[in-house]
């Protein structure tokens, strides 16, 4: 490596220490501490805004093999409050690769433990459930205990605003529009997603000549997102998480879409009140925390999840068609069917947990996914739902609400 690696610390809030070498910048932050599954994305995850106010902690051992590029990031900037890995690779083999994670994470202040036996932390989480911990170059338990103490804890506090824009753009692509990934994903939306039975929203025309316009209320949205509203015709404009109904209904919108986010949903009264004002406007859809959204903006309840979803490899079955589909995930609360109001219906279940996977509307235009249809990483077998939503805009399109 370039420089020297000095001792850093993991410790959690039950005094479980963890010493590894410092990876990334050399500072001391607080987080919750999480673990995903997924075997690759590693660079999707540290970019992905639904991480922001957490330490996430990799299972994979060998993290940075293949380095890390511009093109794989979900947003501006990297998002994770910490990361911790088995082992980072300081030699990384791929044509597209810039740099070590170990720079790229320095680069962008963020600090790292590598060195860490990880499957000793996932386990640890998985029986005692998610806590917040402390990434700290000092050993000292007492320090670190009293730090934990004095910060507020993840869900005592909005994350959204952190990672929300704060202004109102069109969304016209980025370099990703000129890769092989979105060349790929362009063509997988003429198909119908990945071709279960959904017809495509798509043609050979070109982008210019088939727009549906979408706005997309940024709790945290990924950059894979408005790629695939983009990928099949799509005008996209991005509007902040404090956007008014008012606001948004003032682009003319053709559908809104409520964008994943990190944090409680229970924090989110504006935006609930915002969802409350769009209902029986505009078609909606909503993913992950825009899911969770929406079920309360109907009355609905939420609650915390043991130890959360946070992987590449979730089944979920599809109430409508049957099938079952392996799903890229990333959250910490779900929606309790327990007092569903009428109106809705549980569309999605996690086959792991029977946990609600998705709701639809029973009278109106609006559906939900609480995992990732644009994956990145993970699975493309939900891309259909894109789909199926600008499907549901058109045969809405002359419909009187």
């Amino acid at each position: 490596m370039s420089d020297v690696r000095s001792d850093t610390y993991l410790i959690l809030e039950d005094g479980s220490v963890f010493q590894g070498q410092r990876l990334g910048a050399q500072k001391e932050v607080i987080g919750e501490v999480v673990f995903n599954t997924s075997m690759t994305g590693y660079q999707e995850m540290l970019t992905d805004p639904s991480y922001g106010g957490q330490i996430l902690v990799p299972t994979y051992p060998m993290i940075g093999n293949y380095g890390t590029s511009e093109a794989d990031v979900e947003s501006t900037r990297v998002q994770v409050t910490g990361f911790v890995v088995r082992e980072d690779c300081d030699a990384p083999s791929h044509p597209l690769s810039e740099g070590t994670v170990h720079d790229y994470l320095s680069q962008n202040g963020i600090p790292g433990v590598s060195g860490i036996d990880t499957r000793a932390v996932t386990r640890k989480l998985r029986s005692s459930g998610v806590m917040m911990g402390i990434i700290t170059p000092s050993g000292s338990v007492s320090h670190a205990l009293q730090a934990l103490a004095e910060a507020p804890r993840y869900g005592e506090f909005d994350v959204v605003r952190d990672v929300s824009t704060n202004n109102i753009y069109a969304w016209e692509g980025d370099a990703g529009e000129r890769s092989r990934a979105y060349r790929d994903l362009r063509a997988r939306a003429r198909q119908g997603g990945m071709g279960r039975g959904v017809k495509a929203t798509v043609d050979e025309r070109g982008i210019e000549d088939n727009l549906i316009k979408i706005v997309v209320n940024d709790y945290g949205v990924k950059l894979n997102i408005l790629r695939s509203l983009r990928a099949r015709g799509c005008e996209v404009v991005v509007v902040p998480d404090d956007a008014s109904a008012e606001e948004i209904l003032k682009q003319k919108p053709d559908g809104v879409m409520l964008s994943p986010g990190p944090g409680d949903p229970e924090l989110l009264d504006r935006s609930v009140e915002t969802a409350r004002g769009l209902v029986g406007k505009i078609p909606i859809m909503g993913i992950c925390l825009g899911h969770q959204v929406i079920a309360r903006s109907f009355g609905a309840d939420t609650f915390k999840l043991h130890f959360g979803h946070r992987g590449a490899n979730q089944p979920v079955k599809d109430l409508e068609s049957g099938r079952v589909y392996v799903t890229a995930q990333n959250h910490g609360y779900a929606v309790d069917p327990d007092g569903l109001p009428a109106a809705l219906e549980i569309s999605h279940v996690n086959l792991n947990d029977n946990t609600v996977e998705g709701l639809r509307h029973r009278d109106l235009p609006i559906m939900t996914i609480q995992y990732h249809s644009e994956a990145s990483p993970g699975p493309h077998d939900s891309e259909y739902l894109f789909d199926r939503f600008l499907k549901m805009i058109q045969i809405r399109a002359t419909t009187k609400y």
